[in-house]
């Protein structure tokens, strides 16, 4: 009811299409309305495979960064990578430290304090390299920001390569701020000419680790047996889910559900001990895993170490070669998952409370939730914003004043608004759609104040808005089209799953089903005659409450096969509905 549907207009051949790739038309309206227009893309998208990815040489400062690892591989001197706490940097530091180690590296890891040390590099961690007699610095996911810090380590003789892949800090007359290191991998910099402009800082470190390992005469392809890492944090990192993203991760998907690895190995399924181990914690063995799995219950289980205790609980368990260690590293970061989600659900209920007895009125909500640890101040930002369909910053109780994280829907610019009121601010950063900052107590309310003051939101543009693929009858749907939709996950950003509208729709056979009540299942029955069961998901009693007296209905739905008992049969996930 809170969303407006569009439907797509995008033109093309459709029955040209479909007749050239083998494929439905619908199939080739979805890739047409994800922009995948040209049929080298469309041949890339369908079938796509590793030998299609990018050049890694094509990435700035590559060679130059290999052969100063390999350098420092060869002459046994101390080499620490330097990662950041969250799924990305957690697997980038992963894939360096057990890449480096079979290659013979003299090699260790530290991970930032979320709390104590903040994101990245910083002066303690370089001072502690000096103490250590570290030789070279090697960052993953951070670095590219890290100026000063960086220049100690240079001043102290310290070698420094850095790969990251975040933006690039510009000068007044728009030149890029390098740190002053070595060798600078990020695809972001000036003069990159990396086809993909949008890979994670853990494909950015695997694509070093495949030209250290050419430079060094080892088999090249043993750099791919760590994409199972790499395929996790693109996932995690919400990168587009198009061209060499998606051959990274349909690869490691297959990898992760039993399939022949990549390498030439011949060998089958996941060689990480500690990533098999997660995956049995979380009752997934057996399971077809999807991006949904790695979005929604691995990749938080990673996160949730260094949310709560340390990232570096993760780190161990994706570079242990103990199954009874890994086992029980897995088993705490299910626990802290659960305990992070706990929390996280209190946060959310405070939240609420907070905003409908103070600030419901607000376009821009400015909650501060006291006593919420900080590391859960985006994602109970996030839950807030689904709730209201309003941007929302949650601020709570920092070390020195507040910090607070944002999360803003599409037709409002958190930075934007955030620069606005710079001057109330200790601190700030972001970008269109998410935000961190700090402050101090005082300023909250005047935070708050500017912030809804400047908002030039209409009442419009705090409505959702939903894009449909196609009209299609319920009767259209069949097991070979709904296989061939199947076919083009993993979905995610930039490759949104397909979703489709029909109209005129009655029903019958209403139920709540579910030990929580989450779940309405209906009979769904069109004006030609054709009937279909459907499901959908939420608060399933409320639901059929508001369907009560309803003749006809319009819905969106995603078409899927449901597998019960050893039957097969076709039935429809609902994601809205409108009743005529």
């Amino acid at each position: 009811m809170s969303s407006n549907w569009f439907i797509y207009t995008k033109k093309a051949d459709f029955k040209a299409i479909a007749d050239k790739f083998g494929i439905d038309q619908v199939t080739a309206r979805i890739l047409r309305n994800r922009d995948i227009v040209s049929e080298k893309d469309i041949e890339l998208f369908l079938h796509g495979g590793i030998s299609d990815m990018n050049d890694p040489k094509l990435l700035p400062d590559i060679d130059k960064a290999a052969g100063l690892v390999k350098a420092a591989i060869q002459t046994k001197r101390k080499i620490r990578i330097v990662g950041d706490y969250d799924i990305d940097g957690v697997c980038s530091t992963a894939i360096l430290l057990k890449a480096l180690r079979q290659a013979g590296a003299n090699v260790d890891a530290r991970i930032p304090d979320r709390i104590n040390d903040g994101y990245g590099i910083n002066r303690r961690l370089v001072d502690e390299a000096v103490s250590d007699g570290v030789s070279l610095i090697l960052t993953c996911d951070n670095g590219i920001a890290a100026v000063d810090e960086l220049k100690l380590a240079k001043d102290n003789d310290i070698t420094v390569v850095v790969t990251d892949h975040h933006n690039v800090r510009k000068d007044d007359n728009g030149n890029d701020i390098l740190p002053p290191a070595d060798a600078v991998v990020d695809v972001k910099r000036e003069g990159s000419t990396y086809p993909a402009q949008e890979i994670c800082g853990a494909v950015t470190a695997w694509k070093l680790i495949g030209q250290i390992y050419a430079a060094l005469g080892m088999d090249e392809s043993a750099w791919l047996r760590y994409i199972e890492l790499a395929a996790i944090a693109t996932i995690g990192d919400i990168m587009p889910l198009v061209g060499e993203n998606r051959i990274i991760v349909k690869e490691g998907l297959k990898v992760l559900n039993g399939g022949v690895r990549p390498d030439g190995s011949g060998e089958y399924g996941c060689g990480n001990l500690g990533l098999r181990s997660l995956i049995s914690a979380l009752d997934l063995d057996g399971h077809e895993l999807s991006a949904y799995h790695i979005g929604f219950m691995i990749g938080p289980c990673i996160n949730a170490g260094g949310r709560l205790e340390s990232a570096d609980i993760a780190l161990r368990l994706f570079t242990t070669e103990d199954k009874n260690e890994a086992m029980l590293l897995a088993g705490h970061l299910r626990e802290l998952n659960e305990e992070r989600k706990a929390m996280t659900e209190t946060g959310v209920k405070e939240g609420i409370k907070a905003i409908e007895e103070g600030f419901l009125n607000d376009k821009i909500l400015v909650v501060h939730i006291p006593g919420l640890h900080e590391s859960l101040a985006g994602i109970v930002a996030g839950r807030l914003r689904e709730a209201y369909g309003r941007p929302v910053i949650v601020v709570t109780d920092a070390k020195e004043g507040l910090k607070g994280s944002g999360r803003s829907i599409e037709s409002y610019d958190m930075f934007e608004g955030l620069c606005k009121a710079s001057e109330l601010m200790t601190k700030f950063g972001g970008h269109k759609l998410a935000a961190g900052l700090s402050l101090n107590a005082d300023k909250l309310d005047e935070l708050r104040k500017k912030l809804n003051e400047d908002a030039l939101l209409s009442d419009e543009d705090l409505i959702g808005k939903v894009w449909i693929d196609a009209a299609m009858p319920i009767a259209y749907i069949n097991e070979k089209l709904i296989n061939e939709i199947e076919a083009l996950a993993p979905y995610g950003k930039d490759f949104e799953k397909p979703i489709f509208a029909a109209k005129d729709i009655s029903f019958t056979d209403k139920r709540v089903l579910g030990k929580q009540k989450n779940v309405l299942k209906l009979r769904l029955q069109d004006t030609y005659g054709a009937s279909i069961d459907a499901v959908m998901f939420g608060d399933a009693e409320k639901m059929s409450r508001e369907l009560d007296g309803a003749k006809r209905l319009s819905i969106l739905y995603y078409p899927k096969i449901n597998e019960y008992a050893g039957r097969r049969s076709i039935q429809i996930e609902l994601a809205d509905i409108r009743i005529s």
